[in-house]
């Protein structure tokens, strides 16, 4: 479910409250960043503050933000129509989006806010993630934000606020959400159709870490069975079996096989923070996610080191960010990332 359609929001009451006790004081700061890990409901929160800002800040009986979802304001918020909703993310190239949000979305929202609201008093703008605007692009909102207008509420989504222009971090109230708890998840997995069995949702939990984006990407990718794999791999190091990783590779480079790929390579970088956290830590991972994941982990770590680990994370995450920007062939992005572990043991 996209987050402008979704009606509930689990494990953020106190964000939530936060933003209700300033409306209700009548001193709404008219920029909001919401801030957090990718996948625990940031933009969910973001179009829940929107519509409850749109439907006039009545609030249900439970004191929440929510907003009925038979009232015309969650419908036309839902389908996009709310004419005074803008929202700022990567528009699409054909089917693929572009790779940032683009000065021209941004200046065109300067010209929304200052329009007089056309269904009620406010005007909201959602920035979805603001961690994607370009360097132009974060220029032209800082200067929406110091030239604020009457009764427009600007929310902007961050997974990595430390990356955005201090300037654009010091105009805005901030909410920080934190990892969403696992019994919050099993209730949002549940609601969502999850299905998943006993002994795979303790893994999935695992791994997902408190994000039920991430942890609807998984189940949706196959992706503990894709973690089964990439661990798998790791512990045949330092030979690596390659027939095994070439079948692997091929497999994520059919046509239907992206949304596998892009969940195959965020595994890999995951595995190798968890052994390199563990590391630092004096340890191994807790808990196994995959049988047979302490050995590896343990040879990985004793052979690579911390230094090694961090620095390879680094490289395979520049080198799939760069696949991403120019279309790199998936096949040798996959060998590449195997293969700079494999050096990586060997020094």
């Amino acid at each position: 479910m996209q987050p402008r359609e979704n009606p509930a929001l689990f494990g953020h009451e106190a964000a939530e409250a936060v933003f209700l006790s300033a409306w209700r004081s009548g001193r709404v700061p008219h920029a909001w960043l919401i801030a957090g890990p990718q996948g625990i409901g940031k933009a969910t929160l973001a179009f829940r503050i929107a519509r409850f800002v749109l439907a006039g800040g009545d609030a249900g009986e439970d004191g929440s933000l929510a907003v009925a979802e038979d009232r015309p304001v969650f419908r036309r918020v839902a389908s996009g129509g709310h004419s005074d909703l803008l929202t700022l993310s990567r528009d699409l190239t054909g089917d693929r989006p572009k790779t940032s949000i683009e000065v021209a979305a941004v200046r065109a929202a300067g010209d929304f806010v200052h329009l007089t609201a056309a269904e009620g008093t406010w005007r909201a703008v959602v920035v979805d993630s603001a961690d994607e605007l370009n360097p132009n692009a974060a220029n032209a909102l800082l200067k929406i934000l110091e030239e604020p207008s009457d009764n427009t509420l600007i929310l902007m989504v961050s997974h990595s606020p430390g990356r955005l222009l201090p300037t654009i971090r010091s105009r805005c109230c901030r909410l920080a959400l934190d990892r969403v708890a696992d019994a919050a998840m099993r209730e949002i997995l549940t609601r969502g159709g999850a299905g998943v069995e006993p002994g795979d949702l303790a893994r999935l939990l695992a791994v997902a870490e408190g994000s039920p984006g991430r942890a609807f990407a998984l189940l949706e990718a196959g992706g503990l069975e894709l973690l089964d794999t990439v661990v798998g791999l790791a512990a045949t190091l330092p030979d690596l079996d390659l027939p095994a990783l070439h079948e692997f590779s091929d497999r994520l480079t059919r046509r239907d096989a992206e949304p596998a790929y892009r969940t195959a390579m965020q595994l890999f970088l995951w595995w190798i923070a968890r052994v390199a956290r563990a590391g630092a830590d004096g340890g191994l991972p807790g808990e196994e996610v995959v049988e047979g994941e302490g050995k590896a982990a343990s040879n990985v770590a004793a052979r690579a080191g911390l230094d090694r680990l961090a620095t390879l994370w680094e490289k395979c995450a520049r080198l799939i960010d760069r696949a991403e920007s120019v279309n790199l062939d998936r096949k040798q992005v996959v060998l590449g990332a195997f293969r700079q572990l494999q050096s990586a043991m060997r020094v």
